[in-house]
């Protein structure tokens, strides 16, 4: 319900009653991912998707349903062999949905109101709560905090909150939406709960080095996908806010002093479109030893060999080596600047969800995968 906060959080400031559906589970190619969510209020006015249209209908009456009886509910859909045009995920897949009212006289709202202001203010913040187990658990909402500290409860008592914060925190740090199992009382080995960590977290990092034509194309692209995106250049001529209007943020410094002193996690990106061995070796021999998702860098093959050499020269191991992604970007016959973003942003996509990068056409593997982005070398 998080991925849909801004609204949310209005209609709480409001007063109104809603019902949201929350997609906690999906397997095959279902079309939207765990965290998507659908609300429906007391008029009947609707937002968000769970399915990109599949199974909407049947999830909006189930949130009506909600409204009324003050039922907590899961609901599983899946694709019928019998009928192709039966409610269910024609795509082959399935997915399970939470479904859950939030009205004025119940328990929880109180907390999900808490999660949802976070959430709108862009703060970053977990909501946890039980999918699976004793029916009497799945009222319960578990907000939790980037230092641990929670409000709410899930029902199991003070050990099994406290065994979720510490999951959700976890989870919260990585900036990842997902499920994890826990043992009922919350000691001992996990098993007899699912509880559905949703996260708000402020937008993950691209950093692009090189103030060029390609940057300017890349910056575009980045924001589209949803990075925050810096431009870092060492010639201020080059590094100004007037070439890159799309950027967040232009710095002008010498790239490796700006990446020792600005802030990276396991969701940054680290673009690196120089091709200068001046600027290029002691950027690289810091970038591949930080614990960011992805560093690319462009050039030839050439440029790429010459700048291995550079490298073990400098002390970069082998190992960290291989986490360079050179020559940057997925083989697309790219060209132009706008052409060579997309290859960029295509590997960067591909790294982060554990895709191969090649024709989906008479491919038989499943679409999507279950990679974390966190996973990423």
């Amino acid at each position: 319900m998080l991925d849909i906060a801004e609204e949310l959080h209005r209609w709480v400031a409001q007063g109104r009653d809603f019902a949201v559906a929350t997609v906690v589970a999906v397997g095959g190619s279902a079309p939207r991912g765990v965290g998507a969510a659908l609300a429906v209020d007391a008029e009947g006015t609707a937002v968000g998707s769970v399915s990109g249209g599949c199974v909407e209908g049947a999830v909006y009456e189930l949130c009506r349903q909600a409204l009324a009886d003050g039922a907590v509910r899961v609901e599983r859909f899946g694709y019928s062999d019998d009928d192709a045009f039966a409610v269910g995920l024609t795509c082959g897949g399935t997915v399970e949905v939470l479904v859950t009212p939030v009205r004025a006289a119940d328990p929880a709202r109180a907390v999900l109101a808490r999660a949802l202001a976070a959430a709108a203010r862009g703060e970053p913040a977990a909501l946890a709560r039980v999918v699976a187990g004793p029916a009497d658990r799945l009222g319960g909402a578990l907000l939790v905090r980037p230092d641990g500290s929670h409000t709410g409860g899930l029902g199991g008592g003070a050990a099994l909150d406290r065994t979720a914060a510490a999951q959700a925190r976890a989870l919260l740090a990585a900036g990842r939406t997902g499920t994890v199992e826990l043992a009922a009382d919350g000691s001992g080995c996990p098993g007899g709960l699912t509880v559905l960590v949703e996260v708000s977290a402020p937008p993950p990092r691209m950093i692009v080095f090189g103030a060029v034509d390609f940057a300017a194309a890349l910056v575009g692209i980045g924001r589209f996908l949803g990075y925050r995106v810096t431009v870092c250049d060492a010639r201020p001529v080059f590094a100004t806010a007037a070439r890159f209007p799309d950027a967040d943020e232009v710095v002008v410094d010498w790239p490796h002093r700006y990446l020792a002193r600005t802030g990276v996690d396991a969701r940054t990106v680290l673009c690196v479109l120089t091709h200068d061995a001046r600027f290029d070796v002691p950027l690289l021999r810091l970038a591949l030893r930080l614990p960011v998702a992805y560093v690319g860098a462009m050039g030839s093959r050439r440029t790429h060999r010459d700048r291995a050499r550079r490298l073990r020269e400098a002390g970069v191991s082998e190992r960290e080596l291989a986490r360079l992604r050179s020559p940057i970007g997925l083989d697309l016959g790219a060209r132009t600047p706008q052409e060579t973003a997309v290859s960029i942003a295509a590997e960067i996509v591909a790294a982060r969800h554990g895709g191969s990068g090649t024709p989906l056409t008479g491919g038989t593997a499943p679409i999507h995968t279950t990679r974390h982005p966190e996973a990423v070398a």
